[in-house]
Protein backbone atom coordinates (compact mmCIF):
# COMPACT_ATOMS: atom_id res chain seq x y z
CA UNK A 1 0.00 0.00 0.00
CA UNK A 2 2.73 2.25 0.30
CA UNK A 3 3.79 2.11 -3.52
CA UNK A 4 1.13 3.90 -6.02
CA UNK A 5 -0.37 0.91 -7.94
CA UNK A 6 0.89 0.48 -11.77
CA UNK A 7 -1.91 0.15 -13.05
CA UNK A 8 -3.10 3.56 -12.32
CA UNK A 9 0.01 5.68 -14.18
CA UNK A 10 -0.93 7.74 -16.94
CA UNK A 11 1.59 7.50 -19.70
CA UNK A 12 1.57 11.28 -20.59
CA UNK A 13 5.30 11.21 -21.65
CA UNK A 14 4.47 8.59 -24.15
CA UNK A 15 1.76 10.72 -25.78
CA UNK A 16 3.67 13.84 -25.61
CA UNK A 17 6.21 12.17 -27.93
CA UNK A 18 4.23 10.43 -30.17
CA UNK A 19 2.33 13.81 -30.72
CA UNK A 20 5.15 15.90 -31.10
CA UNK A 21 6.89 12.94 -33.90
CA UNK A 22 3.54 13.31 -36.00
CA UNK A 23 3.59 17.06 -35.88
CA UNK A 24 7.30 17.22 -37.32
CA UNK A 25 6.18 14.42 -39.62
CA UNK A 26 3.29 16.31 -40.66
CA UNK A 27 3.90 19.96 -40.29
CA UNK A 28 7.82 20.00 -40.52
CA UNK A 29 7.65 22.05 -43.61
CA UNK A 30 5.38 24.55 -41.84
CA UNK A 31 7.55 25.05 -39.15
CA UNK A 32 10.56 25.57 -41.46
CA UNK A 33 9.02 28.27 -43.41
CA UNK A 34 7.75 29.87 -39.67
CA UNK A 35 11.10 29.57 -39.10
CA UNK A 36 12.61 31.23 -41.99
CA UNK A 37 10.40 34.17 -41.56
CA UNK A 38 11.03 34.90 -37.78
CA UNK A 39 14.42 34.77 -38.63
CA UNK A 40 14.21 37.16 -41.39
CA UNK A 41 12.50 39.57 -38.82
CA UNK A 42 14.76 39.34 -36.02
CA UNK A 43 17.80 39.40 -38.20
CA UNK A 44 16.49 42.72 -39.73
CA UNK A 45 15.83 43.84 -36.18
CA UNK A 46 18.96 42.90 -34.86
CA UNK A 47 20.66 44.88 -37.74
CA UNK A 48 18.67 48.13 -37.12
CA UNK A 49 19.18 48.16 -33.42
CA UNK A 50 22.88 47.75 -34.36
CA UNK A 51 23.04 50.62 -37.07
CA UNK A 52 21.81 53.08 -34.70
CA UNK A 53 24.68 55.14 -33.05
CA UNK A 54 24.97 54.83 -29.95
CA UNK A 55 24.83 58.52 -29.14
CA UNK A 56 21.16 58.37 -30.59
CA UNK A 57 20.27 55.33 -28.58
CA UNK A 58 21.57 57.54 -25.21
CA UNK A 59 20.06 61.04 -26.14
CA UNK A 60 16.39 58.96 -27.16
CA UNK A 61 16.36 57.73 -23.70
CA UNK A 62 17.28 60.96 -22.01
CA UNK A 63 14.44 62.68 -23.92
CA UNK A 64 12.40 59.48 -22.80
CA UNK A 65 13.28 59.91 -19.29
CA UNK A 66 13.09 63.53 -19.69
CA UNK A 67 9.38 64.04 -21.60
CA UNK A 68 7.45 60.93 -20.61
CA UNK A 69 8.38 60.48 -16.96
CA UNK A 70 8.35 64.03 -16.82
CA UNK A 71 11.82 64.72 -14.19
CA UNK A 72 15.33 65.72 -16.15
CA UNK A 73 16.52 63.59 -13.25
CA UNK A 74 14.87 60.18 -14.76
CA UNK A 75 16.25 61.30 -18.07
CA UNK A 76 19.84 61.98 -17.02
CA UNK A 77 19.93 58.42 -14.81
CA UNK A 78 18.47 56.71 -17.52
CA UNK A 79 21.37 58.03 -20.33
CA UNK A 80 23.67 57.49 -17.21
CA UNK A 81 22.64 53.75 -17.28
CA UNK A 82 23.19 53.37 -21.13
CA UNK A 83 26.68 55.01 -20.72
CA UNK A 84 27.63 52.40 -17.92
CA UNK A 85 26.60 49.68 -19.92
CA UNK A 86 28.59 51.10 -23.13
CA UNK A 87 31.65 51.35 -20.54
CA UNK A 88 31.38 47.49 -19.78
CA UNK A 89 31.80 46.64 -23.32
CA UNK A 90 28.30 45.57 -23.73
CA UNK A 91 27.07 48.17 -26.12
CA UNK A 92 26.41 45.79 -28.85
CA UNK A 93 25.56 43.08 -26.86
CA UNK A 94 22.72 45.00 -25.15
CA UNK A 95 21.60 45.75 -28.70
CA UNK A 96 21.34 42.20 -29.74
CA UNK A 97 18.90 41.39 -26.20
CA UNK A 98 16.53 44.38 -27.03
CA UNK A 99 16.23 43.14 -30.72
CA UNK A 100 15.14 39.84 -29.46
CA UNK A 101 13.09 41.62 -26.73
CA UNK A 102 11.69 43.50 -28.76
CA UNK A 103 10.74 40.94 -31.49
CA UNK A 104 9.10 38.89 -28.53
CA UNK A 105 7.03 41.97 -27.54
CA UNK A 106 5.60 42.87 -30.98
CA UNK A 107 4.79 39.58 -32.17
CA UNK A 108 2.99 38.59 -28.06
CA UNK A 109 1.58 42.25 -28.55
CA UNK A 110 0.23 41.34 -31.89
CA UNK A 111 -0.79 37.66 -30.32
CA UNK A 112 -1.75 38.56 -27.08
CA UNK A 113 -3.96 41.72 -27.68
CA UNK A 114 -6.55 40.06 -30.31
CA UNK A 115 -6.50 36.90 -27.73
CA UNK A 116 -7.65 39.08 -24.98
CA UNK A 117 -10.09 40.58 -26.74
CA UNK A 118 -11.76 37.14 -27.29
CA UNK A 119 -11.55 36.27 -24.13
CA UNK A 120 -13.24 39.63 -22.90
CA UNK A 121 -16.02 38.59 -25.39
CA UNK A 122 -16.58 35.32 -24.60
CA UNK A 123 -16.84 33.95 -20.98
CA UNK A 124 -16.56 30.02 -22.41
CA UNK A 125 -13.16 31.01 -24.20
CA UNK A 126 -12.01 32.59 -21.01
CA UNK A 127 -12.92 29.56 -19.03
CA UNK A 128 -10.89 27.64 -21.63
CA UNK A 129 -8.03 30.06 -21.92
CA UNK A 130 -7.56 30.99 -18.19
CA UNK A 131 -5.94 27.71 -17.41
CA UNK A 132 -3.70 27.15 -20.38
CA UNK A 133 -2.44 30.45 -19.79
CA UNK A 134 -1.71 29.29 -15.60
CA UNK A 135 0.38 26.91 -17.20
CA UNK A 136 2.73 28.80 -19.74
CA UNK A 137 3.19 31.21 -16.36
CA UNK A 138 3.96 28.50 -14.37
CA UNK A 139 5.74 25.82 -16.08
CA UNK A 140 9.50 25.88 -15.96
CA UNK A 141 10.96 28.02 -18.48
CA UNK A 142 13.20 25.25 -19.28
CA UNK A 143 10.35 22.63 -20.73
CA UNK A 144 9.70 25.33 -23.44
CA UNK A 145 13.27 24.87 -25.14
CA UNK A 146 12.79 21.46 -25.79
CA UNK A 147 9.62 21.07 -28.10
CA UNK A 148 11.43 24.73 -30.12
CA UNK A 149 14.74 23.71 -30.60
CA UNK A 150 12.92 19.75 -32.06
CA UNK A 151 10.91 22.18 -34.33
CA UNK A 152 13.45 25.02 -35.34
CA UNK A 153 17.07 24.23 -34.10
CA UNK A 154 19.04 25.88 -32.25
CA UNK A 155 19.31 30.05 -32.95
CA UNK A 156 17.66 33.11 -32.63
CA UNK A 157 14.45 31.84 -33.81
CA UNK A 158 13.04 28.95 -30.90
CA UNK A 159 15.04 31.74 -28.40
CA UNK A 160 12.02 34.51 -29.86
CA UNK A 161 9.31 31.82 -29.69
CA UNK A 162 10.35 30.42 -26.11
CA UNK A 163 10.40 34.20 -24.94
CA UNK A 164 6.85 34.26 -26.50
CA UNK A 165 5.92 31.67 -24.66
CA UNK A 166 6.98 32.75 -21.42
CA UNK A 167 5.70 36.49 -21.64
CA UNK A 168 2.69 37.19 -23.22
CA UNK A 169 0.24 35.61 -20.82
CA UNK A 170 -0.22 39.16 -19.14
CA UNK A 171 -0.74 41.27 -21.97
CA UNK A 172 -3.67 38.48 -22.91
CA UNK A 173 -4.44 38.43 -19.13
CA UNK A 174 -4.68 42.58 -18.80
CA UNK A 175 -6.49 43.04 -22.38
CA UNK A 176 -9.37 40.95 -21.37
CA UNK A 177 -9.48 42.65 -17.97
CA UNK A 178 -9.04 46.24 -19.36
CA UNK A 179 -11.99 45.66 -21.73
CA UNK A 180 -14.30 43.83 -19.09
CA UNK A 181 -14.08 46.91 -16.50
CA UNK A 182 -15.42 49.43 -19.41
CA UNK A 183 -18.48 50.04 -17.61
CA UNK A 184 -21.34 48.87 -19.27
CA UNK A 185 -23.24 52.35 -19.51
CA UNK A 186 -20.77 53.35 -21.66
CA UNK A 187 -20.94 50.69 -23.65
CA UNK A 188 -24.81 50.34 -23.72
CA UNK A 189 -24.80 54.17 -24.66
CA UNK A 190 -22.68 53.64 -27.54
CA UNK A 191 -24.81 51.24 -28.93
CA UNK A 192 -27.64 53.54 -28.74
CA UNK A 193 -25.95 55.97 -30.68
CA UNK A 194 -26.16 53.54 -33.59
CA UNK A 195 -22.33 52.24 -33.03
CA UNK A 196 -21.60 48.81 -34.43
CA UNK A 197 -19.83 45.92 -32.08
CA UNK A 198 -16.75 46.78 -34.04
CA UNK A 199 -17.51 50.75 -33.66
CA UNK A 200 -17.70 50.21 -29.97
CA UNK A 201 -14.61 47.87 -29.28
CA UNK A 202 -12.13 50.08 -31.49
CA UNK A 203 -13.24 53.73 -30.50
CA UNK A 204 -15.09 53.02 -26.66
CA UNK A 205 -13.64 49.62 -25.01
CA UNK A 206 -9.93 49.72 -26.62
CA UNK A 207 -9.30 53.48 -26.01
CA UNK A 208 -10.62 53.01 -21.98
CA UNK A 209 -8.70 50.08 -21.64
CA UNK A 210 -5.44 50.94 -23.06
CA UNK A 211 -3.96 52.22 -19.48
CA UNK A 212 -4.28 48.42 -17.82
CA UNK A 213 -3.61 47.06 -21.77
CA UNK A 214 -0.17 48.93 -21.32
CA UNK A 215 0.16 47.90 -17.54
CA UNK A 216 0.27 44.09 -19.41
CA UNK A 217 2.80 45.45 -22.24
CA UNK A 218 4.82 46.83 -19.32
CA UNK A 219 4.84 43.07 -17.68
CA UNK A 220 5.01 41.42 -20.82
CA UNK A 221 8.54 43.05 -21.58
CA UNK A 222 9.46 42.35 -18.18
CA UNK A 223 8.73 38.45 -18.55
CA UNK A 224 10.67 38.66 -21.93
CA UNK A 225 13.92 40.52 -20.30
CA UNK A 226 14.15 37.24 -17.57
CA UNK A 227 14.11 34.96 -19.89
CA UNK A 228 17.43 36.34 -22.09
CA UNK A 229 20.36 34.13 -19.89
CA UNK A 230 17.43 31.24 -20.38
CA UNK A 231 17.30 31.81 -24.48
CA UNK A 232 20.94 32.46 -24.57
CA UNK A 233 21.09 28.47 -23.82
CA UNK A 234 19.98 27.84 -27.24
CA UNK A 235 21.82 30.23 -29.34
CA UNK A 236 20.52 33.59 -28.58
CA UNK A 237 23.44 35.98 -28.61
CA UNK A 238 23.60 39.04 -26.12
CA UNK A 239 23.45 39.82 -22.59
CA UNK A 240 22.25 36.08 -21.58
CA UNK A 241 24.75 34.52 -23.04
CA UNK A 242 27.53 36.73 -21.41
CA UNK A 243 26.11 35.61 -17.92
CA UNK A 244 26.06 32.05 -19.14
CA UNK A 245 29.78 32.11 -20.21
CA UNK A 246 30.70 34.05 -16.99
CA UNK A 247 28.76 30.99 -14.91
CA UNK A 248 30.65 28.02 -16.63
CA UNK A 249 34.21 30.13 -15.98
CA UNK A 250 32.89 30.95 -12.65
CA UNK A 251 34.30 34.61 -13.71
CA UNK A 252 31.91 36.73 -11.16
CA UNK A 253 32.82 39.97 -12.68
CA UNK A 254 32.22 39.30 -15.96
CA UNK A 255 28.63 37.88 -14.60
CA UNK A 256 27.77 40.90 -12.53
CA UNK A 257 28.48 43.13 -15.46
CA UNK A 258 26.38 41.73 -17.53
CA UNK A 259 23.88 41.14 -15.31
CA UNK A 260 23.96 44.54 -14.08
CA UNK A 261 23.59 45.08 -17.69
CA UNK A 262 20.18 43.49 -17.94
CA UNK A 263 18.74 45.45 -14.64
CA UNK A 264 19.24 48.93 -16.17
CA UNK A 265 17.74 47.85 -19.42
CA UNK A 266 15.32 46.70 -17.43
CA UNK A 267 14.81 49.54 -15.09
CA UNK A 268 14.47 52.18 -18.76
CA UNK A 269 11.94 49.89 -20.44
CA UNK A 270 10.02 49.86 -16.61
CA UNK A 271 10.11 52.80 -16.40
CA UNK A 272 9.16 54.11 -19.80
CA UNK A 273 6.14 51.79 -20.37
CA UNK A 274 4.97 52.57 -16.81
CA UNK A 275 4.99 56.65 -17.60
CA UNK A 276 2.79 55.84 -21.16
CA UNK A 277 0.58 53.63 -18.89
CA UNK A 278 0.04 56.70 -16.41
CA UNK A 279 0.05 59.18 -18.43
CA UNK A 280 -3.09 57.28 -20.46
CA UNK A 281 -4.46 56.71 -17.31
CA UNK A 282 -4.45 60.29 -16.28
CA UNK A 283 -5.25 61.74 -19.76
Amino acid sequence: MIDFPEYLNIPMAQWVDTAMKWMLLNWGDFFEAVGDVMLGFLVNLERMFLWVPWPVVVALAFLAGWRLVGRLTSGLAMAAMLMIVGAFGYWKFAMMTLSLVTGAVVVSLALGVPLGILMARSDRFERVAKPVLDAMQTMPSFVYLIPVLMFFGLGKVPALFATIIYSMPPVIRLTNVGIREVPREVVECSQAFGATPWQTLLKVQLPLARPTIVVGLNQTTMMALAMVVVASMIGARGLGMEVLISINRIEVGRGFEAGLSIVFLAIIIDRITHALATRKATA
